[in-house]
């Protein structure tokens, strides 16, 4: 076969000829609204499941205020890490980082469980039945509850 040399202008308008077909106005329209819509349900997805997680994790903690043993706070959090007491720490999310950091090692060195709450203070102070903020919550003992189990998968 023997190939066909193209002037320049014959190769830019065969070009045009064919990227007239990839860029039509109509079919990217028609490509850019069903690639948002995947977008769109996609997002919607996800936000249900971590709703689904955070009202799951919202329930145990109820069942561990009700028939379990709790301290609330920063200060109740260090001395029960100290002293080995404590079976899981759980950290909101606006937990200032230094503090959270000083958490995170103390837990290490008792080898206690830390859950990242995906609330704010406000959000694990109201699961708590308080009326005020707590960024840190300490477990000592899970009573009825799963969410010492739960949390080691």
């Amino acid at each position: 076969m023997v190939a066909v040399s193209q002037t320049p202008s014959q190769k830019l308008e065969l070009f045009l000829s064919f990227s007239s077909h990839l860029f039509d106005p109509i079919l990217l329209s028609n490509f850019f609204v069903k690639l948002t819509i995947f977008v769109l349900s996609l997002s919607l997805r996800l936000s249900r499941v971590q709703k689904k997680n955070q009202e799951g994790m919202n329930s145990r903690l109820k069942l561990v205020m009700k028939s379990g043993k709790v301290d609330l706070g920063y200060k109740a959090a260090l001395k029960n890490l100290r002293n080995g007491k404590s079976k899981m720490v759980l950290i909101a999310s606006n937990c200032p980082p230094l503090r959270k950091s000083e958490i995170e090692y103390l837990a290490m060195l008792a080898k206690t469980q830390v859950h990242h709450y995906s609330g704010d203070n406000t959000a694990l102070g109201t699961v708590c039945g308080k009326f005020f903020n707590c960024s840190v919550l300490t477990i000592l003992d899970g009573g009825d509850s799963d969410i010492l189990a739960m949390n080691k998968e």
